[in-house]
């Protein structure tokens, strides 16, 4: 069973979410919080697998309640579901190593696929946003990310990746999707090319 958490100001739309959520058969929401402070102490208390933040929050907002929980160490993983396309907030959540970041105006069905792919090491964020960081000198990828989309330049398959960088092919299939999923790319040519253009390698 996977244990959810939800931190929403607005009573309505967490009842909401709450509903949708536990239509699904492994999922099971086990907090509620209308402010910040409220949510991390639960969330510290409770440790639940993923936790959906909105942003604006009295107390602490959830990119404040992210930052926290990414100081912690803690492994939860964090979702920020807002309805705010701005990029200085999604510029803070990437540095907050957020796993995902939605709009509310997202089908229910991409937040159900979000919260399943974050499970398993992934990361998804709003397309709109990731195309806007492509112009910031700070590329969005740990240098971990940035080394192996160093090494795809050259390396043909996950396995020569894999042994050129010292990891476990599994590993590196997990790196290469989070880089595919931060970039807006499709392919591993498409997100070489990215690189290149924007100067991250």
């Amino acid at each position: 069973m996977v244990k959810i958490y939800l931190a929403e100001d607005q009573v309505m739309i967490a009842q909401a979410l709450q509903m949708l959520l536990e239509l699904e058969d492994d999922f099971e929401v086990i907090g509620i919080a209308t402010d910040g402070k409220t949510a991390l102490k639960d969330i510290l208390d409770t440790k639940p697998d993923v936790v959906l933040l909105d942003i604006e929050m009295p107390g602490l907002t959830g990119l404040e309640v992210a930052d926290q929980l990414a100081l912690l160490g803690k492994s939860v993983r964090v979702i920020i579901l807002t309805t705010f396309a701005r990029q200085k907030y999604f510029d803070q959540a990437i540095k907050a190593q957020v796993a995902g970041y939605l709009l509310k105006d997202s089908p229910s069905e991409i937040l159900i696929s979000a919260i399943k792919a974050v499970l398993v090491g992934q990361t998804v964020y709003e397309s709109r946003l990731v195309q806007g960081m492509f112009a910031a000198e700070t590329p969005p990828l740990t240098k971990r990310e940035l080394e192996i989309l160093q090494v795809m330049r050259s390396a043909t398959t996950t396995k020569e990746i894999a042994e050129r960088v010292f990891l476990a092919e599994g590993t590196v299939r997990n790196y290469i999707s989070a880089i595919l999923s931060k970039t807006g790319t499709a392919t591993r040519l498409e997100a070489v090319m990215l690189a290149q253009k924007n100067g991250w390698i």
